[in-house]
This record gives structure tokens, C-alpha cells and sequence, in this order.
């Protein structure tokens, strides 16, 4: 049972969304859940970690790089995306400076079934370290819906600190959009946790630049 109503949701979305038409900034702002944990031991306990995908896409401007082979690099420049085919990958040859680099650049990798395997040994961990280890894709699927998927998800992830945030929307979005992909976002993090809402010390939502609201 969520502790969380909608309504509740719903109006301080409202809130956030006034607080940042009245104060414009040039860019356009993100939503962040931020979530207060307790009776947690993140040393003893399990540490999770989650994804789930929203109804509605947090980060339009993410981006997704894919790692391709020929058909692939071909249908990325269709869709817009950007590419890196294995030769591409040999010259970075294992440089752990080119790849860290290359790790900052994009948001997010996507890869041909077909390398994937060979990723490991072509970059070393550097990717996955990061935690970018890149998403399979084959020659079915739709590389901009993949990357679209890839926009739409998002991480869940408890390291030695209490508290977490994750982006759920931005600025732009219409107000039963952000409700919802709160309410979705807030009650999948409760059912990773042990003792579920009992787990939970405080949510909050903000905009980059605007002040806190609490929901719990």
C-alpha cells in the first residue's frame, strides 16, 4: 500500500513546475526523487539495486552511443544516434585514459549481439566500472526505440550512503506525467527494500534549482 497519495504528488508537482516558470533558467531543469533511508545497514544488509522503466521519458537529452557493427552503425546514423564500430574500438587500443574519456562522453551504450562478447576484451572494464556496460541489441529491434528505452529507465542503486536520487522527469513535462512517473518510481523503490515503507525515512522531489518538496 502506497504512503503516498496522488494527490499529494500531484500538488507539489504543481509547485515545482510554478517555481520554475517564475524563475526561468537557460536550460531546462531536472526532477529529482530524492530519497531518505533508515533501519538500514548498507555494511550488513543487502545492498540493492533496480531498474525500472517509466511511462514517460526523464531524459530526453541523454545520450546513447552505440558500439555497432556495420548494419548497425548504418541504421544509428539513420536514427540520429552516434556510432563506434570495432575498428573504431581497436584504436582506442585499451588506453584506459581514451576509454574513461570515452565513458564521460555518452550517457549510455547500446551493442550489436555480435560484440558483445568482444567488448570485455576490446575496452577492458573500463565500461562496466563505470557502470555503462553497454545494452545488447540485434538486428530486429528498432536502435531508436532501444535508445528511447534506454532514456526511459532508470537506476535504483544503494552504495554506503542512506540516501539516493534519481532523475524522474524535467521541467518540461506535463504535470500528469511527472505524477506518474513519480508514483511508479516511489512505489518500485519501496518494494526493493526489506521493510518496505518502514525502510523509508523521507522522499523529496526538486528541480535543479528549486526547493525541496516533501512527500513523506
Amino acid at each position: 500500500m502506497s504512503k503516498v497519495s496522488v494527490a499529494a504528488v500531484r500538488e507539489s508537482v504543481a509547485v515545482i513546475l510554478k517555481g520554475s516558470e517564475d524563475k526561468k533558467r537557460n536550460f531546462v531543469e531536472t526532477v529529482e526523487l530524492q530519497i531518505g533511508l533508515k533501519n538500514y545497514d548498507p555494511q550488513r544488509d543487502k545492498r540493492f539495486s533496480g531498474t525500472v522503466k517509466l511511462p514517460y521519458i526523464p531524459r530526453p537529452k541523454m545520450t546513447v552511443c552505440v558500439l555497432g557493427d556495420a548494419l548497425h552503425c548504418d541504421q544509428a546514423a539513420e536514427a540520429g544516434l552516434e556510432s563506434m564500430s570495432v575498428e573504431d574500438l581497436k584504436k582506442l587500443n585499451k588506453n584506459k585514459k581514451l576509454i574513461k574519456k570515452l565513458a564521460k562522453k555518452y550517457d549510455a551504450f547500446l551493442a550489436s549481439e555480435a560484440l558483445i562478447k568482444q567488448i570485455p576484451r576490446l575496452l577492458g572494464p573500463g565500461l562496466h566500472k563505470a557502470g555503462k556496460f553497454p545494452t545488447p541489441v540485434t538486428h530486429a529491434d528498432n536502435l531508436a526505440d532501444k535508445a528511447n528505452e534506454l532514456r526511459s529507465t532508470i537506476k535504483f542503486q544503494l552504495k554506503k550512503v542512506l540516501c539516493l536520487g534519481v532523475a524522474v522527469g524535467h521541467v518540461q513535462m506535463a504535470e500528469d506525467e511527472l505524477t506518474s512517473n513519480i508514483m511508479l518510481s516511489v512505489n518500485f523503490l519501496v518494494s526493493l527494500l526489506k521493510k518496505n515503507w518502514q525502510n523509508v525515512k523521507s522522499l523529496y522531489i526538486k528541480s535543479t534549482m528549486g526547493k525541496p518538496q516533501r512527500l513523506y
